[in-house]
């Protein structure tokens, strides 16, 4: 996990990889990489967010995540599954933790694969699930 001063820890593609031939092996599909140039982008899609928006926040960084792996199909199978994976796996790296019930997961997840959820559209979803820590109760 790369981090450099300052900045968000990004999600290697070695963890993407791994997890994906996980999740297939689970869940069932062919393991691999189908588009080489596909998952290059859709890995470099966040680090390209925060170079033009310092201020792009973590849930917008995990929804660019998402975003190119369920839509850039760069696997054989289980792009939406290694998609959400990523998202959660980056805002864990950056200490915060998406909470969600499954059927939403799934829905958002296939929305988005099937373009009728934009990117910020699922960031200002993800933003929302992120809960805000620090506050005194009581």
């Amino acid at each position: 996990m790369e981090r450099r001063s300052g900045g968000p820890r990004w999600v290697d593609r070695l963890v993407v990889e791994t997890v994906q031939f996980d999740l297939v092996r689970e869940h069932g599909g062919m393991p691999g990489v189908r588009d080489e140039h596909a998952l290059e982008a859709a890995l470099a899609r966040p680090r390209q967010r925060r170079a033009y928006r310092a201020d792009a926040d973590p849930a917008e960084l995990a929804a660019a995540y998402g975003h190119g792996l369920a839509t850039g199909h760069p696997f054989h199978d289980g792009n939406k599954r290694i998609a959400f994976v990523t998202m959660t796996v980056f805002l864990e790296l950056n200490e915060a933790q998406l909470e969600a019930d499954e059927p939403e997961v799934v829905t958002v997840v296939l929305a988005l694969a099937a373009s009728e959820m934009t990117e910020e559209e699922l960031a200002s979803w993800v933003r929302a699930r992120i809960p805000v820590t620090g506050q005194a109760s009581g």
